[in-house]
């Protein structure tokens, strides 16, 4: 009887794994803007005005002398619509510049000591008006991670 629920176990998890196509092609159709119904509703504000940017990562040292990584998410959040073109425009230059801002931060960090977060922000907002030509775009971090 232990094998016959064994065996059907294992016929409804194989069930469930033919279905994980559909249900991720469900839930990328879901996500998207034009699916959600694009705007009103309740929460978030005004999610043109937000332009997400790829993950940014840098090495830094670990202690006993191993190789880490340090992740950061980011996005910029820009009212202004003249501005906002411009940044959309400016994205691989922004992304060049975050890289090279995560890169310098990461090399400064002693091993196993936090990244100082402020000090990150105020640099990676300061390269965010530099590649953008004037402030009034916002930065926003999502997660920082390092591992």
């Amino acid at each position: 009887m232990l094998s016959a629920l064994c065996e059907n176990a294992r016929m409804d998890r194989r069930a469930l794994l033919g279905l994980a196509p559909v249900l991720t092609v469900a839930a990328a159709a879901a996500a998207t803007p034009a699916a959600a119904g694009g705007g009103g509703g309740g929460g978030g504000g005004n999610q043109q005005s937000y332009l997400r940017l790829p993950t940014i990562t840098a090495n830094v040292r670990r202690p006993g002398g191993g190789t880490g990584v340090m992740t950061v998410e980011t996005g910029v959040d820009t009212p202004d619509a003249a501005l906002r073109t411009r940044v959309a425009q400016s994205a691989p230059r922004l992304r060049a510049a975050y890289n090279t801002v995560l890169q310098q931060a990461a090399a400064q960090m002693l091993p196993g000591a936090p990244p100082d977060l402020e000090r990150l922000v105020a640099q990676l907002q300061a390269a965010t008006n530099q590649a953008v030509g004037r402030p009034g775009a916002r930065l926003l971090i999502g997660t920082v991670m390092v591992i």
